[in-house]
């Protein structure tokens, strides 16, 4: 092989790589800015939490945590808070419920996402449990009230830039998941038997 030749062999070489780490990236980017974003609580996302700190008999601020639902086209479900708003302690563990319910005549599985409004307190506002960390599933007809146990870090009243932050709101939209279709070891489609 000629010099020549091996030069331009190299530079293939290492342009297919950069090409397959910019393919492997487009891949990774949106799992590693849905992780940044949980971690740092950046673009109103909620932070999760093992348990509430607890309000302090000093603390006698208290912020309005309002909730909001949206349903993504394509999903036949009622979706709405039960509580539209509550008065919290920072500190404090609050437990509210949405309340879901399938439309339809068939089984339909979904899964929220989630954010915080105004952005800034995203990194303040913490959550215990909530529905939205797994796939809801109702079936024809059922409704459910889904649990979410939240608080707000006290230090929401320390910041400089959330000093007056009194109103977050909670959103959640549902989207509809895709039905997985099965598939029998003979490689037909299975079909359920009643």
């Amino acid at each position: 092989m000629t010099p020549a030749a091996r030069k331009n062999r190299r530079i293939a070489l290492s342009c297919a790589a950069v090409v397959a780490g910019m393919v492997g990236l487009t891949f990774a980017s949106a799992p590693l800015y849905d992780l940044f974003c949980r971690v740092t609580g950046f673009a109103g996302t909620p932070l999760r939490a093992a348990s509430a700190p607890g309000a302090t008999d000093a603390e006698t601020a208290t912020i309005t945590v309002r909730f909001n639902s949206d349903i993504a086209p394509g999903l036949p479900w009622q979706f709405q808070p039960v509580q539209r708003e509550v008065r919290v302690k920072p500190g404090e563990e609050t437990l509210i419920f949405y309340r879901a319910s399938n439309q339809t005549t068939q089984a339909v599985s979904g899964q929220a996402s989630f954010n915080v409004t105004p952005e800034k307190a995203g990194q303040y506002f913490n959550k215990i449990a909530c529905f939205c960390f797994t796939e809801q599933r109702l079936e024809p007809g059922q409704s459910v009230d889904m649990p979410v146990s939240f608080f707000v870090d006290p230090d929401i009243l320390k910041d400089p830039k959330t000093r007056d932050v009194t109103t977050i709101t909670l959103s959640y939209t549902f989207f509809r998941l895709p039905e997985e279709k099965r598939v029998s070891d003979r490689g037909g489609s299975v079909r359920p038997v009643n």
